[in-house]
């Protein structure tokens, strides 16, 4: 370790060779190397503590090992691992766990299509089944969403340097407020059913609604109950379909493995990828409700929709959620992350600072944008990786990996409270 630790870790060959496009490592100098559950190590030797856990690619820590031992173990016996949408019985397996573990426990009934590898495949696949069964063309979705990077799914995100980036214009949706966008005083969901109501507002009825129950690379803005139970009721009286994007937010970011439940509302379509992949592997998932799987076989298709280590890995991830256990210790460690950042606010009031979010993607938003990126970086230096979001990146965002040890997670959040104090002086 003496050793490794007189290396110097260089980016002289990303910064050669790599496009100007990456942006992560900018912000995380260094090459990592090695990493276990909320651990990381770079070829220097130096450790950091996880509170990014691969964009929420990684919920259940790197290199669970219970997932790794499945993983070779299936590799050892000669599994198959590309199968595009062939029947094999790794897919076998997960389906049937995650309709006995994940659906048929909270009274869901949904068909399960695999669009592709990543998140935006499974926004592409909503949008493109909504406007099939609606035959409506218009999706509506809200300020500082974030949905993706192709054109379809980017056309409803909101974040003006992302969409700049397309290079031709994003037609086919309709933006409108979030839950308090204007503040506590205006209801959002009563100004979307006015202007649909109103032949004079310009405002066609559309083939779906697209949301984020809580906006993560918006900022952190999180929906009421209530007001995602109106919204689901609009959609329902007019027969518009709502989508429910669960790329970051499910698989048990915010306390409960749909973000939703807690709401007690059921989307027509779920979005799922990044951690239903499990070991951060490649798999995304479009729930449907079965009377709306009208799909002609290979109208929606893909070479990569067929990981099969990904369902390899998905499938060992479900044992989290047998038995109960799981979503207590998840309410825990949410708990504590809140009593920190609650004695942040309260220590530097001349920060003007915002409590966001739930669960365990928690963060401080910053009335000086600018703060949350120092924050971060005085973080990075004590070993602490963790990310801004917001459109101006105000917000300082806590993402830690579920499995986290209770001991490392306050490691961590004392390294933050020591980066807030430098951020002070």
């Amino acid at each position: 370790m003496n050793q490794l630790m007189q290396k110097s870790p260089s980016m002289r060959v990303f910064n050669q060779l790599e496009s100007e496009v990456r942006s992560y490592c900018r912000s995380f100098t260094t090459v990592f190397e090695k990493a276990q559950n909320a651990r990381l190590w770079d070829s220097g030797g130096r450790e950091y503590i996880d509170f990014f856990a691969g964009a929420g690619a990684v919920n259940y820590g790197h290199n669970n090992l219970m997932f790794k031992q499945r993983l070779i173990d299936y590799l050892h016996d000669d599994g198959i691992t590309h199968s595009l949408d062939m029947a094999t019985t790794a897919k076998e397996t997960f389906l049937t766990r995650f309709k006995e573990h994940i659906l048929e426990p909270r009274k869901l009934d949904y068909k399960v299509m695999f669009p592709g590898p990543t998140g935006t495949n499974a926004v592409e696949s909503a949008m493109k089944l909504a406007r099939k069964v609606t035959g409506r063309v218009q999706i509506i979705c809200f300020t500082n969403a974030f949905h993706g990077m192709s054109l379809g799914s980017l056309a409803a995100t909101g974040n003006q340097f992302k969409r700049s980036g397309a290079g031709v214009p994003l037609p086919y949706t309709t933006f409108m407020p979030y839950d308090g966008y204007f503040g506590d005083k205006v209801d959002t969901a009563a100004y979307l059913e006015k202007l649909l109501d109103d032949p004079g507002s310009g405002v066609e009825l559309p083939a779906a609604v697209l949301l984020e129950t809580l906006q993560g690379e918006g900022g952190l803005n999180s929906a009421s109950e209530e007001w995602l139970r109106q919204i689901a009721r609009i959609c329902r009286e007019r027969k518009i379909l709502l989508i429910v994007d669960d790329v970051q937010m499910g698989c048990g970011r915010t306390g409960t493995f749909f973000s939703f439940e807690q709401a007690g509302i059921v989307p027509d379509i779920v979005c799922l990828s990044k951690s239903i992949g499990g070991f951060g592997l490649p798999m995304a998932l479009t729930l449907i409700k079965p009377v709306h799987d009208i799909w002609s076989p290979g109208e929606h298709n893909g070479t990569f929709r067929g990981n099969n280590l990904g369902f390899v890995a998905a499938t060992a991830a479900l044992d989290y959620w047998v038995g109960g256990q799981f979503e207590p210790e998840l309410a825990s460690k949410a708990d504590k992350i809140q009593a920190t950042l609650e004695r942040i606010q309260a220590n530097y009031p001349e920060h003007h600072i915002e409590i966001r979010g739930k669960g365990l993607i928690q963060g401080l938003a910053f009335r000086d944008a600018e703060q949350a990126s120092r924050l971060c970086a005085a973080a990075f230096n004590r070993g602490l990786i963790m990310e801004t979001s917001g459109p101006r990146d105000e917000v300082a965002k806590l993402m830690p990996p579920l499995t986290i040890e209770p001991e490392l997670l306050d490691e961590g959040l004392a390294h933050l409270e020591e980066a807030m104090k430098e951020l002070s002086l």
